[in-house]
């Protein structure tokens, strides 16, 4: 199987394979390990990572037959999450400083509100995981499709 680097990293048009897709994407992860041990420069370089995760992400969903804005579920779970947990957390918080006299904050609540916070984020992480799998081990749609050609057979 021969891979357009290119292609496969900068475009987000037409259509993966199973395959080509988890080969990009333990590129991208590995590189963002990689970078993320540089410490400036490593954080711009994971920025800029994000756009060949868009492009493999995109593709993959075309091959399914989707579209690529799909992509944005996980991510607007995980705000969604982020705010439920900011906002669980500061309730928890600003609860325990009303309930106590001298208005400090026990270090239960702040337990509590902190295993709150953490346990939404987790669910994020598990929406965000579940995409990738479904994504990643989906079959492809047979023969072509709107966004393009059917992937080889042996990506696929």
């Amino acid at each position: 199987m021969q891979i357009d680097w290119k292609t496969l990293l900068l475009s987000p048009e037409g259509r993966i394979g199973r395959q080509e897709f988890w080969i990009g994407y333990a590129v991208i992860f590995v590189a963002s390990v990689v970078l993320g041990i540089i410490p400036f420069l490593g954080l711009l370089l994971a920025l800029a990572l994000i756009w060949p995760n868009i492009c493999i992400t995109a593709k993959r969903l075309h091959d399914m037959g989707k579209s690529g804005w799909l992509m944005l579920v996980p991510i607007g779970v995980g705000f969604v999450c982020l705010i439920l947990g900011l906002m669980m957390g500061g309730m928890a918080l600003i609860g325990a400083a009303a309930t106590n006299g001298d208005h400090s904050i026990d270090a239960a609540a702040g337990i509590g509100a902190a295993m709150g916070f953490m346990g939404i984020m987790a669910i994020s992480g598990l929406v965000s995981l579940g995409f990738l799998l479904w994504i990643g081990l989906t079959p492809s749609q047979a023969g072509d499709n709107r966004f393009g050609p059917a992937a080889s057979p042996a990506a696929a």
